[in-house]
């Protein structure tokens, strides 16, 4: 019997494989997922918005809004994230944005037939919108969306009218404790959302002049020197509060800390946006200026 070239018979396999994966994809309705493992801390709260949160089985570490999202099984960080782990949960649907990793993650799952389905990185509130619309069409709730968003806009209204009440600018600083590498480091000041959220609040993002995010430098940040300093809520809590915060390297010799302007924020309510933002960024500006009087309906 005639024996088939190993390398012919691996290429025949890929194609029956490919195949097998594009038929199955055809057939494939997203609105009909009951098995979702979201890898994205803003598409997990995304989805749960869009009334899809029922049909997620696992999620990231970082995915902690709502609450509900807390008590779902974890396929680990969203940088480290877990091959095996997300196979084990047996997934409709993998949904992802493109800042996962590692990078052999996706192809290992697209391997063994799992699909995959990435959406774009949002950074801006109007992206934000975009994102919380692509998720909507893609598992069949675009009216829900329609409904989030008009209620996004007409919140920003009270924002932008709230903005006007603030007299002053105070420079602020965002200092996150990254769960991956187990340090500290300043999230502000590197144009991102927590940056653009900032300037919503009506405060500027203080300019850290140190490279890379490995560990704090007490130069920059007393060179810094924030009027506030933001604390997310993991950090802050392992550091056990305010006097915890202040023998952070350089952090006591700020404005901040030595005018007590230390806080507590949530990190999945400044590191992305997204349906809350509007209501977010009232909170931030009521500890920037302490005096405003505004509220959402």
């Amino acid at each position: 019997m005639k024996i088939l070239n190993p390398i012919i018979l691996s290429f025949t396999l890929l194609l029956l494989m490919a195949c097998k994966q594009k038929q199955q994809d055809e057939n494939f309705n997203p609105a009909t997922a009951k098995r979702i493992v979201s890898v994205s801390k803003q598409i997990t709260e995304m989805l749960f918005a869009l009334g899809k949160g029922k049909d997620i089985v696992a999620c990231d570490l970082t995915s902690s809004y709502p609450d509900s999202a807390k008590l779902l099984p974890k396929v680990g960080y969203h940088r480290l994230l877990s091959t095996e782990g997300i196979v084990s949960m047996r997934p409709d649907v993998v949904v992802y944005s493109p800042n996962i990793g590692p990078a052999t993650v996706i192809p290992q799952l697209q391997q063994v037939g799992i699909r995959c389905k990435e959406f774009f990185e949002s950074n801006t509130l109007d992206s934000a919108q975009l994102l919380l619309t692509a998720l909507a069409n893609y598992f069949g709730v675009k009216g829900v969306a329609d409904s989030l968003n008009k209620q996004l806009q007409q919140q920003m209204q009270i924002v932008y009218a709230a903005q006007k009440q603030c007299t002053d600018t105070p420079k602020v600083m965002v200092i996150q404790f990254g769960q991956a590498n187990n340090v500290f480091f300043v999230m502000s000041g590197r144009n991102g959302p927590a940056d653009a959220i900032i300037r919503f609040a009506v405060g500027k993002p203080a300019v850290y002049q140190a490279k890379g995010a490995s560990q704090l430098s007490a130069e920059a940040i007393a060179t810094a020197n924030p009027d506030v300093v933001i604390v997310t809520d993991f950090g802050f809590d392992k550091l056990g509060g305010v006097e915890g915060v202040k023998k952070l390297p350089g952090v006591a010799l700020t404005n901040a800390a030595k005018n007590n302007r230390i806080y507590r924020f949530n990190e999945h309510d400044i590191v992305y946006f997204g349906p809350r933002s509007a209501e977010n960024i009232l909170l931030l500006m009521k500890l920037l200026h302490p005096n405003l009087h505004a509220t959402l309906p």
